[in-house]
């Protein structure tokens, strides 16, 4: 445990003292975790509070802004004194008695003087810090400023020295006197949580693995390269290919979803993808031809369980050109082998049509125990409901597996494969 800040007049509470706190790890922590930061100084007398962005970099807090803005423009020469506050909302708390509403919260407040930075070493430093705030490794994923963005923007440094925390947890607080009467009481916990990220207009590239609020090993696809086809993670980018190679209706014949008959419509079932892999409910990926660059299906994972380590392959769609070659197996095989010895899964999991015959033979062949049939399970596209038979593979069974299909691959490759 660090040595705590010391408390001063203007760091020590009037009332509700089993609130303040002055844990040097504590107030470190609400920093680092919230981003509604809010800066109070004076100008010509009158209070002002602003919103801004923050880092902490060790005991400096860097407060972003314009360099011909009023903090700013107070800030030069011996700094400016601020009231500096950063709030993490937890819950609502509902009391019996109107008194008894509450809130559970953490927040730091910051008192000092914030200098302006001026060394050019300190301020991009400080500037490359917040860009990493959003996500780490953003920095190294974004054009750097220019000289003059750097001059338009202004970096105030203020020495966490006159720190406190103050929280609340937990539930009610009535009266006993109340706690007889009828009305509902309780606490309505709040998180913030990451929406899937919108894609600005142009941009190929799927949403990267270090936005916050992923599981981003286990739901970030990665690039996955065999001899027969590269699975490559799903982006805008592969929509015309994909309406190319999949404008089949065999090809869609036993999927929970109809072919897409236009351009836009198989823009939107990508999408849909993208969505449902940022939400952590799906990784998904395109298969190409590793010689060609050709788009010639996807594929997925699906159903994710980081916590039990499990996860389904699925939404799997190969163009008809490519069916009883290596393309299938090796796919499989790649996304085990990634599945199993890079995230460690415990199950890897199939659900197909108990009418789609063809797909049973080949989970089987891949190694896959029957383990059951899920009847009504979903819905066809012409709204019919779907029994469901379930294929599993350990991990414990993962070795002897890979050993058939590793051997397979190299025996006798495309035409070896053509069962499969």
């Amino acid at each position: 445990m660090s040595e705590p800040y010391a408390a001063t007049e203007r760091t020590t509470a009037t009332r509700m003292r089993d609130r303040m706190g002055y844990e040097r790890d504590t107030a470190h922590a609400i920093l680092d975790e919230g981003y509604d930061c809010s800066v109070a100084f004076v100008v010509d007398g009158e209070p002002r509070v602003l919103p801004t962005l923050h880092v902490r970099v060790g005991d400096t807090l860097y407060l972003h802004g314009s360099s011909g803005a009023r903090l700013g423009l107070a800030a030069r020469g011996d700094g400016v004194r601020v009231c500096v506050s950063v709030t993490l909302l937890d819950g609502l708390v509902y009391g019996r008695s109107q008194f008894h509403h509450s809130a559970n919260y953490r927040s730091v407040v910051a008192h000092g003087v914030a200098r302006q930075v001026v060394d050019p070493a300190e301020k991009l430093t400080a500037m490359t810090a917040l860009v990493d705030r959003v996500g780490a490794g953003r920095a190294a994923d974004s054009r750097p400023p220019t000289r003059q963005e750097l001059a338009q923007t202004s970096v105030l440094a203020l020495a966490l020295d006159e720190v406190s925390a103050r929280t609340r947890s937990g539930g009610v607080r009535d009266d006993e006197r109340d706690l007889d009467l009828p009305h509902w009481a309780g606490v309505l916990p709040l998180r913030r949580v990451a929406d899937a990220p919108v894609t600005d207009e142009g941009v190929t590239g799927a949403p990267p693995g270090y936005l916050p609020g992923r599981e981003p090993q286990w739901v970030t696809p990665v690039t996955l390269t065999g001899r027969h086809v590269r699975l490559e993670p799903i982006t805008p980018g592969h929509v015309d290919g994909l309406f190319e190679a999949l404008a089949d209706d065999e090809v869609w014949e036993y999927l929970p979803s109809v072919r897409p008959q236009t351009r836009d419509e198989m823009a939107v079932h990508v999408t849909s993808a993208l969505e449902q892999t940022w939400l952590g409910e799906r990784a998904a990926w395109a298969q190409v031809e590793p010689a060609t660059g050709r788009v010639i299906g996807m594929t997925s994972y699906h159903d994710i369980d980081p916590v039990r380590r499990s996860l389904g392959i699925g939404h799997t769609v190969v163009g008809r050109p490519w069916w009883r070659s290596g393309v299938n197996t090796e796919a499989k095989l790649m996304l085990l082998e990634h599945a199993f010895e890079v995230l460690g899964a415990e199950t890897v999991f199939w659900y197909t049509d108990i009418r789609n015959w063809r797909s049973q033979q080949a989970i089987a062949r891949l190694g896959a125990s029957r383990d059951g049939l899920i009847r009504r399970h979903r819905l066809r596209p012409d709204g019919s409901w779907r029994d469901s038979v379930l294929y599993a593979m350990t991990a414990d069974e993962w070795p002897a597996a890979a050993e058939r299909l590793r051997e397979r691959l190299a025996a006798g490759g495309s035409a070896a494969l053509a069962k499969t």
